[in-house]
């Protein structure tokens, strides 16, 4: 379990990597889901969550076209036909469900197919 620090003018906030689910861009702001339901409204912009999230020593977080990094510990779906994305979470009682393009998805889902580790099923 690894931590980050999110510092601002005004505040510090820890948060551990488990606990999020995505972020999400909002013109100069970005948006910080946790799996427990709560959003931060941060004045960062999706560049600075991935420099963050590249200095960790087990990044799990991959960034899904221009405006959204997520967890890839918690992706349940990637539907490319719906242009959308379901992020699970342990509990199995919260998720999220995104929407990206296409053209994101995909690689999304080359990356994910291509990882090492879980059992694989296709059809």
């Amino acid at each position: 379990m690894e931590w980050i620090k999110i510092s601002t003018s005004s505040e510090l906030m820890r948060v551990r990597t488990d606990e999020i689910a995505y972020v999400k861009a909002d013109g100069n702001y970005s948006e910080l889901w946790l799996f427990n339901g709560k959003c931060h409204r941060m004045t960062f912009k999706l560049h600075f969550f991935d420099e963050t999230f590249n200095q960790l020593h087990n990044n799990m977080f991959v960034r899904v076209g221009r405006s959204l990094i997520v967890n890839k510990r918690y992706i349940h779906i990637i539907s490319l036909m719906e242009k959308k994305l379901v992020l699970c979470g342990l509990n199995l009682q919260t998720d999220y469900r995104l929407n990206a393009s296409k053209e994101a998805l995909t690689e999304l889902k080359e990356i994910m197919e291509h990882e090492k580790g879980g059992t694989d099923y296709d059809n």
